[in-house]
């Protein structure tokens, strides 16, 4: 049988806690690994039990920008409404950390909707919550500056990890908010010389 830690899902009744121990698949994942991505269909709904998944949405041309994290306790919004509507994902969730990873059907997902209403209280508050976080990347991209919107990245990842030392290339930072290597190495510079944060290879150290 499935376990899990399920103190970090205190929104959840014990018959549904139970329910999803019987139903649930429990599946490990290292970092950097694809769970789901663009254009599939979405056969599971992911719950992170630990580590967390960063979830991206992908243009055309290659160029990326990072929507949310998911953590302990949570889900994806954009998997539950694409699987309950036998849509092909417009998301790629990767992980961002070891992570352990109930993954339920779709058939069961539906069934809940019906037999648990915390199920159903469960899935509207990630909406809300996602919502509210995709509202934030609209206002960073349309009014934030680079600057800010790096140091708002930094502030996520450090939360994440519950660590001041993160360790990002330029690069990864620059994938995720979806601007050029050469802005992000230059502001990073800067954002040292105003004693922000501190650089050295592959690490950034808030100060």
């Amino acid at each position: 049988m499935l376990t899990f830690n399920i103190t970090n899902m205190e929104h959840f009744k014990t018959e549904l806690k139970e329910e999803i121990i019987k139903a649930g698949e429990l599946r490990v994942f290292h970092a950097g690994t694809t769970i789901l991505d663009m254009d599939s269909y979405v056969n599971y709904i992911p719950i992170v039990v630990s580590g967390s998944i960063k979830v991206i949405r992908t243009e055309e041309d290659g160029r990326e920008i990072l929507l949310y994290y998911i953590q302990s306790g949570e889900s994806c919004i954009v998997s539950i409404l694409s699987g309950l509507k036998q849509d092909t994902s417009k998301i790629k969730a990767v992980v961002e950390e070891d992570a352990e990873i109930i993954m339920v059907s779709i058939p069961k997902a539906k069934e809940w909707l019906k037999t648990y209403p915390e199920w159903t209280d469960f899935i509207f508050t990630l909406y809300q919550k996602r919502f509210e976080e995709l509202l934030d990347i609209v206002n960073s991209v349309a009014f934030q500056k680079i600057d800010a919107r790096i140091l708002h990245l930094l502030k996520q990842k450090s939360n994440l990890y519950n660590n001041l030392e993160i360790t990002a290339t330029h690069q990864q930072i620059a994938d995720e908010l979806g601007i050029s290597r050469e802005a992000t190495s230059r502001t990073l510079k800067q954002m040292e010389n105003n004693k922000l944060i501190s650089l050295s290879r592959n690490k950034i150290r808030l100060l």
